[in-house]
């Protein structure tokens, strides 16, 4: 009987995939490969390329620990023919294999790609996840809007986590309102683990170093888990030490303290290192022993069975043309500042630095921040998704284009946020640090040092008054709006426009 193959991605890293389930250790023959295809799709960071090509061969000598037999090509290999889909034949051929087991990847382009294929290729659903494709796609039939948060209450169901005899511990299911306090004077806790190369990072790092040394990010220093133990360490560090003060922070954002109180297990969870039930159930442990309050536990164990499931269900139910969305019509180019170039918005340029050393941002300067400022000025959303997709190691696109297509740029029409998050600079004034430092005054509405996030926002809300003045959750904006005279709104659309077009002209702004 000849073998099978058995695709492993490099998202896949889990040692109970549904794949590796329906194999035959004894027949099947596991293939894993480092391709220039997916590492070059977009200009990724560094920082994720070493990630990912580490963690891989490390899960490859496991695999083969454990008695498979697998097949895997380096990304120097001479023979590597540079994509998934070639080195699948490759390996067909080379073990006379008509069949391939695969577990349903989370992009796109890679489930067509293995649709495509001259081969029987057996896609299986990733069980990783609380809430299958088919059940998400149950529930959502028939409803006229889709909101995680009733979506979240069925999962606390069907998982029983924070549930006490049916009901939500604490007589709620959502402790948000706990858990906006603005940036602390000062944060107790130095941030998540740091894990020391070893000779297989080390090649890795070199490597990635050779080969992607041109593109936007700080490669060393790398201190990311690259096996399971070390990301169980991570969360272990993470629910012991800033978990109890998370719920409280996880909005704030400070210049010295880049994480505040988050976990950074993001990566972990979205390659496979962690399962995101064990993630939760560690933290309903330290609820339930008394460690955690539960605005905390709540709002933690929400963004991985609510949020991190909907937005899955979400990507897998809307299709391979939902990256191509573009209600608003928005046409900017993205700004050499995102790659980058000087900015004077203090809060931009923080962010993009703190993107290109660590890969890394927390949701609110994703969402408020560079999010804000892309929505706020009609960049392309396609540019934008991109970008997130880039430059951040958690970025997957079942899980990054839901949050930049639907909930940043509101690129979907509404499918997965009820109203745009936009804002004025008030926000960020009040959530972080970071106006102290600015050249722009926040506290100036107009004039040649105002904000700009104050100019752009009311310029957002007046080119799009058609599509939004019957909001209800917008209502309010608008009336705020037309109760300023006319010279007023005059001037602030005659300065928002000349700020753009500076930006258009490439002026340092």
């Amino acid at each position: 009987m000849n073998p099978r193959l058995v695709l492993v991605l490099g998202d896949q890293l889990s040692p109970g995939v549904a794949a590796l389930k329906a194999a035959d250790k004894d027949r099947d023959v596991v293939v894993m490969a480092e391709v220039a295809d997916e590492a070059g799709y977009v200009p990724h960071h560094p920082k994720k390329i070493a990630l990912v090509l580490a963690a891989m061969r490390k899960h490859a000598e496991r695999l083969r620990h454990d008695g498979w037999h697998v097949a895997y090509t380096r990304l120097d290999d001479p023979e590597n023919t540079g994509s998934i889909a070639g080195e699948l034949l490759r390996r067909a051929e080379e073990h006379r294999a008509g069949e391939v087991l695969a577990t349903e990847p989370g992009e796109w382009r890679l489930i067509q790609l293995l649709d495509a294929l001259p081969l029987t290729v057996r896609q299986l659903p990733d069980d990783r996840f609380v809430c299958s494709s088919a059940e998400f796609a149950r529930w959502a039939e028939g409803r006229k809007s889709l909101r995680m948060e009733f979506f979240y209450r069925e999962m606390r169901r069907k998982t029983g986590l924070l549930m006490e005899d049916g009901q939500p511990a604490g007589g709620q299911w959502n402790f948000d309102h706990e858990n906006r306090k603005p940036a602390p004077g000062e944060v107790a806790y130095g941030g998540p683990m740091q894990f020391t190369p070893d000779a297989v990072v080390e090649e890795v790092l070199d490597l990635v170093e050779a080969r992607f040394g041109g593109n936007f990010g700080d490669l060393r220093p790398f201190a990311f888990a690259t096996e399971p133990g070390q990301a169980r360490r991570a969360l272990a560090h993470f629910v012991s030490g800033a978990l109890p003060r998370f719920g409280d922070y996880q909005d704030a954002m400070l210049e010295s303290s880049r994480t505040l109180y988050h976990a950074v297990i993001s990566p972990y969870l979205n390659i496979g290192l962690l399962d995101p039930l064990e993630v939760c159930r560690a933290v309903e442990e330290a609820w339930q022993a008394g460690d955690v309050p539960i605005n905390a536990a709540e709002g933690f164990i929400r963004q991985i069975i609510g949020w991190r499931e909907f937005v899955r269900g979400i990507y897998m139910l809307q299709g391979a043309d939902y990256t191509a969305s573009n209600m608003l019509g928005h046409d900017r180019d993205l700004p050499a500042f995102f790659w980058g170039a000087e900015t004077r918005m203090n809060c931009i340029a923080h962010t993009v630095a703190q993107t290109r050393e660590d890969a890394y941002a927390h949701h609110i300067q994703r969402l408020m921040v560079t999010g804000n400022f892309a929505l706020l000025a009609g960049i392309d959303p396609a540019r934008v998704h991109e970008w997130y997709l880039a430059v951040y190691t958690d970025a997957f696109e079942w899980v990054e284009a839901p949050n930049t297509i639907g909930m940043s740029q509101f690129a979907d029409g509404g499918v997965v946020g009820s109203k745009p998050y936009v804002s004025s600079g008030n926000y960020i004034s009040k959530m972080s640090d970071y106006c102290r430092g600015c050249a722009y005054k926040v506290k100036d509405k107009t004039g040649p040092g105002a904000c700009p996030f104050n100019l752009l926002y009311w310029h957002f809300l007046d080119r799009h008054r058609a599509r939004f003045a019957r909001n209800p959750r917008m209502a309010q904006m608008y009336r705020t709006w037309d109760r300023m005279d006319d010279a007023r709104r005059r001037t602030i659309l005659s300065e928002a426009g000349d700020w753009l077009a500076r930006l258009d002209a490439g002026e340092t702004v």
